[in-house]
């Protein structure tokens, strides 16, 4: 039998060297899939110097403790577990094949005779402890998370995890599902409805996602009982359900080890790390993965390599179901692209008057409840403090206490009352005198010591604070305990055990903070801020909103010191920001900006939020005085606040004493009241020099009424700059009233009627109000119905218009006709004309080019979606070097061929001001792709001889187009993926795009090889701000793919691949977060209707 061992540990020592040449530096992943625990590890990693030497230590040791259970069939199995498949494969070729042609006869027979009551004895065995785990688990989390007691000095109060409910959203995922981005869910469940979601397969990965303290945890925990249940679908879809509190996971540790550490009690016999690996593998599908909390996970266990970032990227148990909790912006996306996408809406509203009911009725005093229940439905400051179970315990518990304490104005004011009260429960109890005003010396200074803790762990992101972390040691932590600010946890782990602090709300822990810092900038003179909160950007200073606000509620001073930190950022951040950034996303400008601009227009929308959270806080002019100084533009979208609705109204009756901003531009959505009340109720006096822009919205239906009444209101603003009404439902009655108003807004410079069903009776109406306002510099009239008739009406007034210099006809049936009337006023200070889709066809193209061509200022053309072939492209481009200052020419689906390109690029070299050229949806073949993308490219030394006769405009110097920053050149006919393949080679040329369309045709996909998709990655370095790369209707092999996706992958701006499902090679990996993949779009029949193109308009 000896003999048999030595032979048969013979021939697995010869797939030793194999294996350690092929798994190296991965030999911890094979070490536990061998069997080896922690300490295994540590012992076989410090006795050997480098990986091969770790990885032969380890197959030795593995050798020596199995015996003849050793085999080459148990290393290729755990070879396999641990994702090492090429080593699999060339161990398979060279030592199996041989390993069972020299078996023997007698192996061989008593194998068979035993194997099949051995495979019984395994089968039962296995079903024995895959039950075990399964108890042990159901048992551990029923005892866990069933109930719990929230006040520690209330032992009647008990709460179920079955009292809380919260409200979940579904939002837009780049998966783009067909479900509507904002729809209501009842639960989870939902998800697995087809019909619903619009998945044809049930979710492999659900993200949801919610600010701190909105209940995640508290939702995930009641989502593992109902599961083991089997009360909802995801329990009834899985046997075994894995809660895993992330903050606990530590580097190293495998997914098994995590779950014998968080899921199973640790007098559970007869399961380890070894029999869950097991039971997991053979029950992939029916493992449900609930993980809580990827924002507080550990940094260094977040590399690709840890248990987490493999199991959400599939690389483990890929068959599993994951659904797991975050933070946004956490970068949850970084390893899985979630098929569903849902926000934590709170604690649901519709059940506060339930949990309030049932707070007073244990407490036996029931008739309290309804005060309450008016109160939290009409004070916006106490609303805010009812989306955790918990805090609204705590303002029920307020209530009690003091009524009035509850109707505050301000956040700062309802938690010091809250602390107030929770100090005088706390003397009482322990007989101790309350102070008639504040809290006992000793409590308020123990506050203010632990506010400073509270701090540190908001600027490390935790919000549980380490008993054992506290310093210093006579630091009484048991105090706020016993308060009721914050409640004693012990860690979900068992390998690493701790008592923690959890505090009842996130904006608790805030509030204790900022109470710190107010407290610490008033004390320490000539204390830092900057270094106190780490205050060095705009963008953490909106992650600590809400302790800044505490602070500026807190003291006066405090708030002057916190402001003049924020101008100070202000200034230097968004110093080169202008107003037309702010209103609308940066594609819709005339000459669009690059996603970092929309980006910090975005973080500048969220300031200005943010300072007008201060105001609530602290209505006093200096703090006016300061925010007016931090906002040189007050932009204001989000209307559906009522504390900011109430501070930007404080804001609009005091700024007059002050400095009126640059510009204001309001966007009223979401309000609870009619768009033209509110405005009423905004605007009561006159506001002389304010430079409003106002987007009316999309109003179900605009009134005469309603037009006379926006009038009356808009006189309290003489100085209004620009007024937007597009998809307002005007019609030619209601547009009356309007523009007989014009003359109290006859400052006005940008007017925006676009799509409403105006007609040319509307425009007739409008035509008689064009000279009162002089000074209008922008008219959008794009899909309202207009034909050349209206643009017969409106010709003698717009010649009045010398100031304008933007005009947006488009989506209306002018034809060649209203083109040509267009011509006749066309001034020469025009720089923007969009005739998009206006039915003109070359001869329309005729009439207007002598026009265009006296207008040598024209930054931007736009005659897209008009059929004016090659011949009406030709018409145009013999103008082009007339019009130097172009910067945006637009010339998508206009049905031009290589013969039209071949015109254009002889006029490019002449474009040197061109930063954007769209000519897709044509019918271009490879060779005028390749002649655009090579003429753009390449430098051109343009002579005078030439220029066209008689013309001297162009230098002798050299010149170059590096310029270009969108270069829009997908969906053409003609285009094949050798052509795309060529383009590939030369888009290195063009260092300054910002956005590339190289799709295909759809209705051909073009496939683009390895080789010019390589060179494609090989490109996109030398590109360095790409931020889009759209690659639609394309299909790739995996290798040119996967080289593709790295290259984006690896790129510092890129931020969006876009790509076709049905272009995906087979095993891809999708995984990346840059990937934006598309469902395959059906054919959709062209229509001219007015209502696609306010469709079209809107978006």
């Amino acid at each position: 039998m000896a003999d048999t061992y030595q032979s048969s540990h013979a021939g697995v020592r010869k797939s030793f060297f194999l294996i350690k040449e092929g798994v190296s530096s991965d030999w911890k992943d094979l070490a536990f899939h061998l069997g080896f625990g922690r300490a295994d590890i540590d012992n076989i990693a410090g006795r050997n110097r480098d990986d091969k030497s770790r990885c032969m230590d380890l197959l030795e040791e593995w050798l020596k403790r199995n015996g003849e259970r050793a085999t080459i069939e148990a290393l290729v199995d755990a070879l396999s577990e641990a994702n090492l498949q090429s080593t699999v494969d060339r161990l398979r070729k060279t030592t199996i094949s041989a390993l069972d042609t020299s078996q023997s006869d007698t192996q061989r027979k008593r194998k068979k005779e035993g194997g099949g009551q051995s495979e019984q004895r395994l089968q039962i065995k296995r079903k024995i402890l895959f039950g075990v785990l399964q108890e042990a688990v159901k048992g551990f989390y029923e005892m866990k998370l069933t109930k719990f007691k929230p006040l520690i000095w209330n032992d009647n109060f008990t709460l179920t995890l079955g009292d809380i409910f919260t409200e979940l959203q579904l939002i837009g995922t780049r998966q783009k599902t067909i479900v509507e981005q904002g729809s209501a869910l009842h639960s989870l469940d939902d998800l697995f409805n087809q019909n619903f979601r619009g998945l044809s397969t049930p979710p492999r990965c659900i993200l949801i996602e919610g600010e701190a303290g909105g209940g995640k945890t508290t939702f995930l925990s009641k989502e593992a009982l109902d599961a083991i249940s089997q009360k909802t679908e995801l329990g009834r879809r899985h046997d075994i359900v894995l809660l895993i509190r992330l903050r606990e996971v530590r580097e190293g540790e495998t997914i098994e080890e995590i779950v014998w550490d968080q899921c199973v009690p640790e007098t559970t016999e007869d399961v380890d790390v070894q029999s869950i690996r097991a039971i997991l593998k053979r029950n992939e599908s029916r493992v449900l993965f609930l993980l809580d909390g990827y924002d507080e996970l550990r940094p260094e266990t977040k590399a690709a390599r840890q248990a987490i970032p493999k199991l959400l990227s599939g690389k483990m148990y890929p068959k599993s179901t994951i659904v797991i909790t975050s933070r946004p912006t956490a970068g949850v996306q970084q390893f899985i692209q979630p098929d569903c996408h849902v926000r934590i809406m709170g604690f649901s509203p519709e059940h506060m008057e339930k949990y309030v009911q049932q707070y007073f009725n244990i407490t036996e005093n029931p008739g309290l409840a309804k005060g309450l229940i008016t109160i939290l439905t009409e004070k916006q400051p106490v609303v805010d403090l009812i989306h955790t179970p918990i805090f609204l315990m705590l303002v029920c518990l307020l209530w009690e206490e003091d009524p009035n304490m509850v109707s505050h104005g301000t956040m700062t004011g309802v938690y010091s009352d809250l602390l107030t009260c929770l100090g005088r429960k706390h003397c009482k109890r322990e007989g101790v005198d309350m102070p008639a005003d504040g809290l006992p010396g000793d409590i308020a200074a123990s506050l203010l010591q632990f506010g400073k803790f509270a701090l540190e762990a908001l600027l490390r992101n935790e919000t549980l604070l380490d008993i054992e972390a506290l310093t210093p040691a006579d630091l009484d932590w048991e105090l706020p305990l016993k308060l009721g600010v914050v409640s004693l946890e012990v860690s979900a782990s068992k390998l690493h055990p701790r008592r923690q602090l959890n505090f009842s709300h996130r904006t608790m822990q805030e509030f204790l903070a900022g109470r710190y810092v107010a407290h610490h900038v008033l004390a320490v003179m000539n204390q830092n801020i900057v270094e106190l909160l780490q205050l060095t950007s705009i963008y953490k200073a909106l992650q600590l909103s809400n302790v800044l606000q505490f602070t500026c509620g807190c003291d006066s001073r405090a708030a002057q010191s916190v402001l003049e930190e924020l101008i100070s950022l202000s200034s230097r951040e968004f110093v080169n920001l202008q107003p037309e950034h702010l209103d609308k996303p940066g594609w819709l400008l005339p000459v669009p900006v690059s996603g970092r601009m929309w980006a910090c227009a975005e973080t500048y929308r969220q300031f200005v939020l943010l300072c007008l959270d201060i105001i609530t806080e602290r209505q006093e002019p200096a703090v006016l005085n300061a925010v007016s100084r931090a906002l040189p533009f007050l932009v204001l979208f989000q209307f559906n606040n009522r504390k900011r609705q109430a501070a930007f109204k404080y804001y609009l009756e005091n700024i007059q004493s002050l400095e009126l901003p640059a510009r204001m531009i309001l966007r009223p959505a979401h309000i609870n009241k009619p768009f033209v009340q509110y405005l009423e109720e905004l605007f009561t006096s006159p506001i002389p020099g304010l430079r409003l822009d106002l987007r009316t919205g999309f109003e179900p239906f605009m009134s005469p009424d309603q037009t006379s009444r926006l009038i009356s209101v808009l006189k309290n603003v003489p100085a209004l700059r620009a007024l937007d009404m597009s998809s307002s439902n005007l019609t030619p009655s209601s547009l009356q009233p309007l523009v007989r108003g014009f003359r109290h807004i006859s400052l006005l410079e940008e007017l925006d009627l676009s799509c409403n069903t105006l007609g040319d009776d509307g425009i007739r109406v409008l035509q008689f109000g064009l000279s009162s306002i002089p000074h209008l510099a922008v008219l959008r009239l794009s899909s309202v119905g207009m034909t050349a008739v209206g643009m017969l009406f409106m010709a003698p007034y717009m010649r009045r218009l010398t100031r304008l210099t933007e005009l947006d006809v488009s989506g209306n049936g002018i034809g060649d006709i209203g083109l040509e009337i267009l011509t006749t006023f066309l001034l020469t200070a025009m720089q923007v004309l969009t005739v998009r889709n206006t039915g003109i066809s070359p001869a329309g193209i005729r009439a207007l080019v002598p026009a265009l061509a006296k207008l040598n200022g024209l930054i931007k053309l736009n005659v897209s979606d008009n059929a004016i072939g090659d011949d009406g492209l030709e018409c145009l481009v013999n103008i082009l070097h007339l019009l130097p200052a172009m910067r945006v020419l637009v010339l998508r689906e206009i049905r031009i061929s290589d013969k039209g390109i071949s015109a254009l690029v002889k006029a490019l070299p002449h474009l040197v001001e061109l930063q954007v050229l769209d000519v897709g949806l044509n019918y271009i073949g490879d060779s005028g792709i390749v002649s655009l993308v090579q003429t753009l490219g390449q430098s051109h030394s343009l002579k005078t001889e030439q220029n066209p006769p008689g013309d001297k405009s162009l230098p002798t110097v050299p010149r170059y187009n590096t310029n270009l920053r969108e270069l829009h050149m997908g969906h053409n006919t003609g285009v094949t993926g050798a052509g795309l393949g060529r383009v590939a080679r030369h888009i290195h040329a063009l260092p300054a795009l910002t956005k590339l369309d190289m799709s295909g045709f759809q209705l051909s996909h073009a496939y683009l090889r390895d080789t010019a998709a390589m060179d494609l990655a090989g490109a996109l370095p030398k590109l360095p701000v790409l931020e889009w790369l759209m690659l639609g209707n394309i299909c790739m092999d995996r290798a040119g793919f996967q080289a593709v996706v790295q290259a984006t992958e690896e790129h510092t701006t890129l931020v969006k691949l876009k790509y076709d499902r049905s272009g995906l090679p087979p095993g891809a990996d999708t995984g990346s977060r840059y990937l934006d993949l598309r469902s395959a779009r059906r054919s959709q029949i062209r229509t001219r209707s007015i209502f696609r193109q306010m469709r079209i308009y809107m978006l």
